[in-house]
């Protein structure tokens, strides 16, 4: 079957990249393993050999679904659920907080569903962990740090609220069908002592800043201008140029 580009499809092949990815993933005879987006079930046959509770797997594709039921068989410890995460409230699964999420993200959505997965109200969130897989360029901003032109909104909503740690590069070549550009492998750990931020606040001040990045802040913070001045920000810096700890503390005094 092939995949489909509407959907964001791009299967991994490479036998030794799925075994390298599943070794990674940390589990226990008391994790639940939540996939999204497992396709065909590459990576789910090296993740059922691996000591968990239970398999949530999440695929939107209803003509894959088949291929995931030939794998679970008789296996009563792994559940199929036939639905777009994006629109799946993960809290509704009812599972414990020993839980993990794994994904090769569909590329299209990968960047909703981790700001989706970023904006639980309450923290830390019932997953310990999450392995997850996007375009290498996506990335690489989720990873950056200030002063550097990869750096944006998406770095500091998922740098306030996670420990990210680069694992490996998913060559393209790995995948069908073939990507123009290759992947990347993030490790994502809650913080677990987060200060209770705003999020929605934290969102619409990144919003603001990093509409015209180049304009200094203030220019883009102009309606914040006066706690800015209070809190001894210098107005002459670009968003680019604010820490994630600078953006939380100006969300916490708006």
């Amino acid at each position: 079957m092939r995949a489909k580009k509407s959907l964001g499809q791009n299967f991994i092949h490479d036998e030794n990249f799925l075994n390298k990815l599943s070794k990674v993933i940390l589990t226990d005879s008391k994790t639940n393993i939540i996939e999204i987006g497992p396709g065909k079930g590459a990576l789910t046959k090296y993740l059922i050999k691996k000591r968990y509770k239970k398999i949530i797997l999440i695929e939107k594709d209803y003509n894959l679904i088949k291929y995931l039921e030939d794998l679970k068989g008789e296996n009563n410890k792994i559940i199929i659920i036939n639905a777009d995460a994006l629109n799946l409230d993960l809290l509704d699964l009812n599972i414990s907080q020993n839980s993990v999420i794994v994904g090769n993200l569909p590329f299209n959505i990968s960047s909703q569903l981790l700001v989706k997965w970023t904006k639980f109200n309450y923290w830390p969130p019932f997953y310990q962990k999450m392995y997850l897989m996007f375009q290498k360029e996506l990335g690489e901003r989720i990873i950056a740090r200030e002063n550097s032109k990869s750096y944006g909104r998406i770095s500091v909503l998922s740098q306030s609220r996670f420990n990210i740690k680069k694992l490996f590069t998913a060559p393209s070549g790995i995948f069908t069908p073939k990507p123009k550009v290759d992947g990347i492998v993030l490790e994502f750990s809650p913080i677990k002592n987060y200060k209770n931020i705003n999020i929605i606040k934290l969102e619409t001040i990144l919003r603001k800043a990093f509409l015209h990045r180049r304009k200094k802040i203030k220019s883009s913070l102009k309606e914040y201008k006066e706690i800015l001045e209070l809190n001894k920000f210098d107005l002459d810096l670009r968003a680019e140029n604010l820490t994630i700890n600078d953006y939380c503390k100006l969300s916490d005094l708006i």
